[in-house]
């Protein structure tokens, strides 16, 4: 008999883990995911989850509780009688929750682990200039992605791929690998692994004091910023007082004596000093502008002669 399942989840890359598991017919008595937000234009809209939409598309229950101890959330989970609950891109849970199931909680991560524990897996495999990644099934315990691991897949990261790219590449191998680790579940043929903690590294939550470019930085730690930053929530840096935020750049070789940072027009490239060459820069956006190509961005911006990016 397959396992009653709970899926938890809130953004987009839990969607398609959860589609894959109603597609291959199992259970899916019941959906926990993030309260509705408001948002829009002067926040007057109500704004659902992805997971949420999905789930009532398929008439499924939807638990959207503020507190995860809360007991009234804690009776309704209970009634649902799951064998199995599925985290995808969702919050910690405490241990009342994810000790439940008598098949107990696995969680959906975003890289090979024990690399990239925390937040933003995806984002700093590409600013740290990996060129591989992949995600982990793994039952959930105590501390964060630290559990014992039922399966791995792993997928390359192109020299020009953006966290964006990747994420979205990601979400649908992340769907089959959540069908292929309950498969396995239902059988009760796996064997686990525990994870090596000499391996650990971090991925920390990303926030706005940690996203502003440092063009003194080599070429490619640069590039490599900027695309594991795209399209959210962005490498920023300032040009004329403004913030600017750019979202795909070049790599250009070439031997210079001119400021890091320094931005100039040369043909129809607008390009900034770095060490060991310069970046041409593909796709931004300043302060008050819509995001543009770079040949809408020089028609609409002047740039400022020896103007140095800060």
């Amino acid at each position: 008999m397959k396992p009653r399942i709970v899926f938890m989840g809130t953004p987009d890359f839990a969607v398609p883990s959860l589609l894959a598991l109603i597609e291959n017919d199992y259970p899916v008595v019941g959906v926990v995911t993030a309260t509705d937000k408001r948002g829009g234009r002067g926040g007057k809209k109500l704004l659902e989850s992805a997971v949420k939409r999905a789930a009532i598309e398929h008439d499924i229950l939807v638990l959207q509780p503020e507190k995860l101890r809360a007991p009234e959330f804690l009776e309704q989970l209970a009634t649902l009688k799951a064998d199995l609950q599925i985290v995808v891109a969702f919050r910690m849970l405490p241990e009342v929750v994810w000790n439940m199931p008598t098949k107990g909680t696995f969680n959906l991560h975003g890289s090979l682990l024990p690399k990239y524990r925390g937040a933003a897996p995806i984002n700093w495999a590409i600013i740290n200039g990996e060129q591989a990644t992949g995600l982990t099934t793994f039952f959930i315990q105590h501390e964060i992605d630290t559990g014992d691991m039922l399966l791995q897949a792993s997928t390359p990261i192109g020299p020009n791929e953006t966290a964006g790219d990747l994420h979205d590449r990601m979400m649908n191998l992340g769907a089959t690998l959540v069908v292929e680790t309950v498969r396995l579940i239902e059988t009760g043929d796996y064997r686990l692994q525990q994870q090596n903690d000499e391996l650990a590294c971090p991925a920390p939550k990303l926030h706005r004091e940690n996203l502003q470019i440092d063009f003194a930085q080599d070429c490619q730690l640069v590039h490599d910023f900027i695309r594991g930053l795209s399209p959210f929530p962005a490498a920023w840096t300032t040009m004329n007082g403004q913030v600017l935020k750019i979202f795909l750049s070049e790599i250009i070789p070439g031997e210079h004596s001119l400021i890091p940072g320094t931005i100039f027009k040369e043909g129809k490239q607008l390009k900034v000093a770095c060490r060991g060459g310069f970046l041409s820069l593909l796709k931004l956006q300043l302060a008050g502008r819509r995001r543009m190509e770079v040949q809408d961005f020089l028609n609409g911006v002047e740039i400022p002669e020896n103007e140095v990016l800060g």
